[in-house]
């Protein structure tokens, strides 16, 4: 009887240090979602980023991020869960090191993607790790809930140590401050998370490396069309190979026996409903972050700490929300949320978009309560939606094609809002207002300089409010009425838990 007892306590410990283990990794790469957007005006200074390149710091991440995320999690079924994991944190982290000594633009960005990459095999494996150690029940809901809370703390806290290290050290320290976490992780992984053997499973590399490269060509077609025009030769060679390869990647998915995206996985209307709504929130959240990121250090002069604290509402209310939400989300169906929540982030983002030269914090902050009112009120039905009349066998599949949507929504999204801020400042700073001699009329160009930032910030969070209204209109135009019995069920078997970790992502 005591051998048993002291058997199970045993077990139970080695089971808390494993799931502080892969809840530690996750914290560690939610946090480098947010905490690299605080260092972005830093790096531009000191690396010398144009408007257009600069941009590529956050899209090379969350291109290879999202991009891979598929079939970052096939690897772990086919190498072992426990081997991958510890090879996406091990390339993490030393990306993390070679980011943070990064010399030039070329250098970090390849870091940025490097990161990437080891994300996409750390963070779906930490997810399917769970579902291997923990029996279902209490026991796997309590682990799920401690992964989805590290998740949220990784979003909100990003913000604030992003501008804790930018002010006291560099922004080289973004970067640095993955590699003491990523090596804790590395010591205690081998002995604490158990071998789990993979299996006989076919991985569509041609799949993912099509897909993936056409989201690069596209990326890179949008943002040269920024420095250059629509009819750049570049540009449109880079639209016609990322047609090209997309419409490959469609083919290779009807042929092989098992695509990376079964494309009868898209027949649900609610599912591609809901994927289309995180891709369009995906895209205006992570530009509200770049953009006002930069406006309120280099228009309203605000330290990066200040800037990282003038965040917090987001979280704050996304958390707080989210709990409403949780408890009555039985009573009401998760369709009237999916219409609420775009709404309200549609209206912050056409309050945010007045702002000017004397706008101050106060023009900030209601915008960004309503903001993290849409989101709390989006994301938790976003995952039931998802997940709902799902095969318990493809909750994950589900899961991961809604953090690629957000993941390729953004990096899609930011592409597109960055030309529109080009351009609104090119056509600014080529008024014939522009004062060219005397020292007086030097002082006024500096001032026309801030207002043609201004007005690209403007006319790029105007934008993002339309991405936000076409996720309204989705979900109007694509949400069915679920069964009540579909959402009991749903929430019964802690499906929403198992993608709170896209859902709290804040970009």
């Amino acid at each position: 009887m005591n051998n048993t007892i002291n058997h199970q306590q045993s077990q139970q410990h080695h089971h808390r240090l494993a799931l502080f283990v892969i809840a530690t990794a996750q914290l560690m790469v939610m946090l480098d979602l947010t905490i690299v957007n605080i260092a972005l005006p830093a790096m531009k200074q000191e690396l010398h980023f144009s408007s257009t390149n600069l941009a590529w710091v956050i899209d090379a991440y969350a291109l290879s991020f999202g991009g891979l995320l598929l079939l970052g999690g096939k690897s772990g079924d086919l190498f072992g869960r426990k081997k991958m994991f510890i090879t996406g944190i091990l390339l993490f982290t030393l990306s993390s090191l070679v980011g943070g000594v990064a010399q030039n633009q070329i250098w970090l960005i390849m870091a940025r993607t490097t990161q990437g990459i080891g994300a996409a095999i750390s963070s779906p494996t930490a997810l399917s790790l769970i579902a291997v150690i923990f029996k279902e029940g209490r026991e796997r809901n309590r682990a799920m809930t401690v992964y989805a809370a590290m998740s949220a703390a990784g979003g909100a806290l990003g913000l604030l140590l992003g501008g804790v290290l930018v002010d006291f050290f560099s922004w080289r320290w973004v970067f640095f401050v993955n590699v003491p976490i990523g090596l804790v992780i590395l010591t205690l992984a081998p002995y604490v998370i158990s071998n789990f053997a993979g299996f006989k499973v076919k991985i569509d590399f041609f799949g993912g490396a099509a897909i993936s490269a056409g989201m690069v060509f596209l990326v890179y077609g949008l943002l040269k069309v920024s420095e250059t025009s629509w009819k750049d030769r570049y540009a449109i060679s880079s639209f016609v190979v990322a047609f090209l390869l997309i419409t490959i990647f469609l083919g290779i998915e009807s042929k092989t026996s098992e695509p990376l995206l079964p494309l009868r996985f898209l027949a649900d209307r609610n599912r591609v409903g809901g994927y289309l709504i995180m891709l369009f929130l995906g895209g205006a959240m992570l530009s509200l972050v770049y953009f006002l990121t930069q406006f309120m250090q280099e228009i309203l002069k605000y330290s990066p700490i200040v800037a990282g604290i003038a965040y917090l509402p987001i979280p704050i209310t996304i958390g707080l929300t989210g709990v409403v939400v949780s408890r009555i989300i039985r009573k009401v169906s998760y369709r009237v949320f999916l219409f609420i929540g775009p709404l309200l982030i549609f209206v912050g983002f056409l309050w945010i978009s007045r702002i000017n030269l004397g706008s101050g914090y106060i023009d900030i902050f209601g915008p960004l309560v309503l903001i993290g009112l849409g989101m709390g009120f989006s994301f938790i039905p976003l995952t039931l939606n998802a997940v709902s009349s799902v095969d318990h066998r493809q909750t994950g599949l589900a899961s991961a094609l809604l953090n690629s949507s957000q993941q390729i929504g953004g990096s899609l999204g930011l592409a597109v809002l960055v030309t529109t801020y080009v351009s609104a400042y090119k056509n600014s700073i080529a008024s014939p207002k522009m004062p060219t001699n005397s020292l007086t009329g030097g002082l006024q160009a500096k001032d026309l300089i801030l207002q043609a930032m201004i007005s690209g910030y403007r006319n790029a969070l105007l934008i993002g409010s339309a991405f936000a209204g076409i996720a309204f209109i989705v979900s109007i135009g694509f949400l069915r009425q679920p069964k009540q019995t579909e959402i009991t069920e749903t929430i019964t078997n802690q499906e929403i838990s198992l993608n709170n970790d896209s859902a709290i992502n804040i970009n």
